[in-house]
């Protein structure tokens, strides 16, 4: 139906853009003569007179087109590089609280300096988010002599390493850093002390680096700070030893759509006599439960090389949809401690957790939100149902000319990467540059075997060598390099043509199988054909992939049996093609609502969580100080009265509890060494 509408009525987000482009553009334009007439001096005093003129009561929008004029002058000057229209058309766009998608090689992170200038001039502070710590460090001095030289002032926050204090880089107009900086830094904020010790101001405005990666695929996780608890961990190595005897045919089954695992009663039986328990559910045995299915998760669902690394004696997570290992980071309630057991390593204790906040709660909190990516429209009702955000496709500077080939199915896994391997000695033997995508370490580790096999020089790129990441992509789009990686090449990457010739065909990117997400896809897709230069791409995909597994592939793979075709043979067909997006969008669509259901339950906690937080800072603000606690301490008495002496009858009455929770309750305010303990301590109250 919607498509309907949009043959009928057009694309309203096809003709904003154009609206854009025969408005706002050409007065930016016409304003590129008289900066081009000004001085650095004069270039670097606009600042000040565009925040005269807000004190004044004008607009971010009176002054956009004067202040996007301004950055494209002063990067010209700086970097040699001039914004086109359509980038306007993007800074726009993100300063109007939407996400740009931007194809690969348009210049997302040049885009990003005229948002992030026009709306640092009020002095409210903007904030850049990105996906990792190397872009947060590369992108402030990439693009710092814009701002430096517009009179801002510009951080960087770092995990382990940092230039200034963390209070000192909050304070700068235009702060670069990762989700994970910015909201670890939100928690402990809130865990602070002393007001002193509070580093973030008022989150008023950000602009999210590849958007769609941190607040959809990374929103599955919230961040957590946590200490260790006191669970005893030989539990985990028991069942870690019991649960690879389970029959997987007979004792436990797995639902291929949403993954999950159950006992059968079988399995149920098995657990009860291994364990000794007459009831492995009754309410005393809950706790084997949980050891159980962490245990069944582990042996089943996380596999070595794909889903984890075994890296210096620890378990290190690999991120499904970036490949990249994610150090520092581990899988909740007892999960980890489970993988942990299964590989036969020290088991690192369970965690309790101080302070949690999903990554939708937290990006919420802004004023206002923007982001940038390559893929955002196959996510557009998430976007916008989640955070409000509407998606608006950028127009490439020059026209698209990438062949995306129609894809080549196969019934048995071995066709395919024999195919793939016929693909690649071609296509290599032309010269052209081959970009091929993996799902797993594991698979790239083994397609790099057979290319041995048969003489095929070529790198691998994968979360076990990623120190050489930087090397291998500079390489990548040299003449007849064959580049085998996993989804560490599909975003962020700007693979370079290295050959002279106009004509080259340019490079060849090979799917050797279908992500879960339909933007993953085209996030590989998109290494080639950047800027107008010529490519194409190519997926190949088999049956028995994971994907065709979970949804339909036994039933289409007996279509193919009927009409005679043999194992061998690959078919081109629409059908099957449309089959494979309909269970990718299935796929997403459980995804969504697991991310969902996340939420729903963080809501909850979220209303908690900005009461106590909003307390907590009038606290520690000093704020009523006196008062506020005099009320506490009347409310905690009442309480107590309350509890142990119930009504008028002096028989009713536990004076001695009484006495006791009070002593234990101000021995609690003696000792707890926040202002309110002590200040508690010192009302002698």
């Amino acid at each position: 139906m919607v498509t309907l509408l949009r043959k009928i009525i057009g694309d309203p987000g096809e003709k904003a853009i154009d609206k854009l482009a025969n408005t706002l553009v050409p007065e930016i334009n016409s304003l590129e003569v008289q900066m081009q007439a000004r001085s650095d001096a004069e270039l670097g005093g606009l600042t000040q007179q565009f925040r005269d003129r807000l004190d004044r009561g004008e607009s971010l929008d009176d002054l956009l087109p004067e202040a996007f004029a301004a950055v494209r002058e002063v990067a010209q000057r700086n970097l040699g590089q001039r914004h086109y229209d359509v980038q306007l058309i993007g800074g726009i766009v993100l300063h109007r609280g939407q996400i740009a998608e931007m194809r690969t090689g348009e210049g997302k992170t040049l885009v990003a300096t005229l948002p992030v200038y026009l709306n640092a001039i009020s002095g409210q502070g903007v904030h850049v988010v990105t996906v990792n710590d190397y872009l947060a460090r590369r992108d402030p001095v990439w693009m710092g002599p814009i701002y430096h030289n517009l009179g801002l002032t510009v951080g960087c926050l770092q995990h382990d390493t940092a230039f200034v204090n963390r209070e000192e880089a909050y304070r700068a107009d235009v702060l670069y850093g990762t989700n994970n900086e910015f909201g670890f830094d939100y928690l402990r904020d809130n865990m602070a002390l002393e007001a002193e010790n509070r580093v973030q101001r008022e989150l008023h405005f950000a602009i999210v680096d590849e958007v769609d990666n941190i607040l959809i695929d990374e929103a599955r996780t919230p961040l957590i700070i946590s200490g260790p608890a006191e669970e005893p961990v030989q539990h985990y190595y028991t069942f870690a030893r019991l649960v690879p005897r389970l029959d997987p045919d007979e004792d436990y089954t797995i639902d291929e759509r949403t993954q999950a695992i159950s006992l059968t009663q079988e399995g149920i039986e098995k657990m009860e006599q291994w364990t000794k328990v007459d009831n492995l559910y009754d309410p005393d045995n809950y706790h084997l439960v949980h050891y159980i299915e962490n245990a069944l998760n582990a042996q089943v669902q996380k596999v070595k090389d794909k889903d984890y690394v075994l890296r210096d004696g620890e378990v290190v997570i690999v991120d499904e949809f970036t490949g990249r290992l994610q150090f520092g980071r581990r899988w909740s309630d007892g999960l980890h401690q489970a993988v942990e057991a299964k590989e036969g390593m020290k088991i690192q204790r369970e965690s309790v957790t101080y302070a949690t906040i999903t990554l939708q709660n937290y990006f919420r909190m802004y004023d206002k939100l923007a982001g940038m990516t390559g893929t955002a429209a196959t996510e557009a009702d998430e976007f916008y149902k989640i955070y409000g955000l509407e998606v608006a496709i950028i127009p490439t500077n020059v026209e698209m000319i990438r062949a995306d080939e129609p894809d080549l199915i196969f019934q048995a896994t071995e066709s395919k990467w024999k195919s793939v391997v016929e693909d690649i000695l071609t296509t290599h033997e032309t010269g052209r540059p081959i970009l091929v995508g993996t799902t797993s370490i594991e698979a790239s580790e083994a397609l790099s075997e057979r290319l041995k096999r048969r003489g095929v020089p070529h790198q691998v790129l994968n979360a076990k060598n990623h120190a050489q990441e930087a090397g291998i992509i500079a390489q990548a789009g040299g003449l007849g390099s064959v580049t085998v990686s996993t989804n560490m090449a599909g975003r962020g990457t700007d693979i370079v043509l290295g050959g002279a010739n106009t004509d080259d065909p340019g490079l060849h990117v090979i799917g050797t199988e279908h992500h879960d997400a339909r933007r993953i896809d085209n996030q590989l897709r998109g290494r080639s054909g950047r800027q107008g230069d010529p490519g194409s791409s190519q997926f190949y995909v088999a049956l028995e992939d994971e994907l065709m597994q979970r949804f339909g592939g036994d039933r289409i793979k007996s279509v193919m049996g009927w009409t005679g075709m043999d194992e061998e043979t690959p078919i081109e067909n629409k059908l099957i093609t449309k089959s494979i997006s309909g269970a990718q969008v299935k796929v997403e669509g459980y995804h969504f609502d697991v991310r969902k259901h996340l939420l729903n339950f963080d809501d909850v906690l979220n209303q908690q969580r900005a009461i106590i937080y909003t307390d907590r800072v009038r606290i520690l603000n000093g704020d009523n100080l006196k008062e506020k606690i005099v009320e506490m301490l009347r409310q905690e008495f009442s309480d107590l009265i309350l509890k142990h002496l119930p009504d008028r009858h002096a028989d009713n009455w536990d004076a001695t509890g009484l006495s006791r929770n009070w002593r234990s309750s101000a021995r609690c305010r003696r000792n707890s060494g926040t202002k309110i303990g002590y200040a508690a301590t010192r009302l002698r109250i």
